[in-house]
């Protein structure tokens, strides 16, 4: 599979749900479409890890040196 942009990765999540989600297709159309649908999904996950590891938090210290963080979402 091709590497696609994690937008359109996800829009053809999207879609592939609504696909299942309708129940007009053949019992091996709706499993292609779930391995299709898995492999994006993994595909989208590396796209956000390797993200989440370029995201970085530069902050000052009170003595004028750089110290690195990581990014941390607070919930």
């Amino acid at each position: 599979m091709k590497e696609k942009k994690f937008e359109e990765a996800m829009q053809e999540l999207e879609t592939i749900a609504n696909d299942l989600e309708k129940g007009n297709l053949s019992l091996e159309e709706s499993v292609l479409k779930f391995e299709e649908g898995i492999a994006l999904s993994k595909q989208c996950n590396d796209i956000i890890e390797q993200a989440e590891k370029r995201i970085t938090i530069l902050l000052q210290k009170e003595d004028g040196q750089m110290t690195e963080e990581n990014f941390k979402i607070e919930e």
